[in-house]
């Protein structure tokens, strides 16, 4: 079998340590362990008093009841805390997908799962979002898309690449066109809290009896090196996924674990989301008016969610080569549209300390303006 590669996280995990400016990145600043144990009021000796051994596998149980509590209805047992979002899609994916299965999948998109599918034998099914529309697909689409027979559904919301958030109309549909054809519903909601404006986006849980959310401390709270995700399922399909991860990390650090419940507890997890959201729309002025500057090379949709911006570019010029041309000559890390099916775009990172978001548009501004003029 073909062996499909992750060819965003190939790029990124090669270069994002390697540049002066990381603009690939998707979530805010990443707090350090002193300034989250700070908003939380909270002393370091616990943390230095956390055993070096294997923790609770499936995550503790104070970790799992403080993510249990974001989900109207659900236990701590339906919780299984994973090495990151990544693992958790992994694990959902290695339990549902079979050779031959049907998947459908929103594009552009995030490639993780569409890779998965693929890798496992599955035959993928694009679930198309339009510019024209604001990113939303439409009715007919989705029925196209989630036909009778369709073993998984794949969403994510908000959205990666483009910050969109589905509207209630066409999350109501995807969630009953999902129930009608009996399709387990897997929703990625780690952008969720990340919204500049307006409310936290409504999740999937609950929607019908096959859904599945999978979500994590990586982007919304500024907390990626905890590599903290998890999965909220029916009881059943948790505890097959935490089988599969059983040959996979097998658990999560103490040292994680033991921080990730304090992100959580519900005073300091407003505290981290608030600071998402001052860094979102404080950054996002700059870059907007830094890409209008470029006249009408550049053409984009604001982003609702996520620290991210999707950019078109009219200029004849591949992605690839832009993004690399700007790389090694500039040590401005871009990620190409090719990334997630869409040449001729790039996708901006926005969620840096804003005087090294500044920089590094400066030093993009001067590589762009070379390669587009060439």
């Amino acid at each position: 079998m073909r062996f499909v590669p992750f060819e965003l996280e190939r790029w990124q995990s090669t270069w994002e340590n390697r540049v002066r400016f990381n603009l690939s990145e998707s979530g805010v600043h990443p707090l350090s362990i002193q300034e989250l144990l700070g908003l939380a009021g909270a002393s370091a000796l616990p943390l230095l008093e956390v055993r070096l051994g294997y923790s609770q596998s499936n995550g503790t149980d104070l970790l799992r009841s403080r993510i249990a509590a974001l989900y109207p209805g659900a236990s701590a047992d339906q919780i299984l805390v994973t090495t990151g979002s990544a693992e958790a899609n992994f694990c959902v994916c290695w339990r549902l997908i079979e050779p031959g299965d049907k998947v459908a999948i929103m594009l552009p998109s995030y490639l993780q799962t569409w890779g998965l599918a693929q890798n496992f034998g599955a035959e993928v099914r694009g679930l198309p979002l339009h510019p024209e529309r604001q990113w939303e697909p439409t009715p007919e689409e989705i029925r196209a898309a989630i036909l009778p027979g369709t073993k998984l559904v794949v969403v994510t919301n908000p959205h990666n690449p483009t910050g969109h958030v589905l509207s209630d109309e066409m999350r109501r549909l995807i969630v009953a066109r999902s129930a009608e054809v009996g399709a387990w519903l897997l929703a990625d909601e780690v952008y969720q809290g990340a919204e500049r404006n307006g409310p936290p986006t409504p999740s999937f849980w609950g929607g019908h009896e096959r859904v599945i959310v999978v979500n994590g401390l990586s982007k919304a709270y500024g907390l990626p090196g905890l590599r903290i995700g998890w999965i909220v399922a029916p009881p059943a399909l948790s505890a097959d996924a935490w089988a599969r991860h059983d040959y996979t990390t097998i658990g999560p650090s103490g040292a994680s674990d033991h921080l990730a419940a304090a992100a959580l507890e519900p005073r300091v997890r407003e505290k981290l989301l608030e600071r998402t959201r001052r860094i979102l729309n404080s950054n996002y002025p700059v870059l907007e008016q830094w890409l209008k500057r470029f006249g009408d090379s550049f053409s984009w949709h604001p982003p609702l969610a996520g620290a991210i911006c999707l950019v078109k570019y009219r200029q004849a010029v591949s992605a690839l080569e832009l993004v690399e041309r700007v790389r090694a000559e500039h040590g401005v890390l871009l990620v190409p549209g090719d990334h997630f099916g869409l040449p001729n775009h790039i996708r901006f990172g926005y969620g840096e300390e804003l005087h090294h978001f500044q920089e590094a548009l400066a030093e993009t501004e001067r590589g762009l303006k070379r390669v587009l003029a060439d």
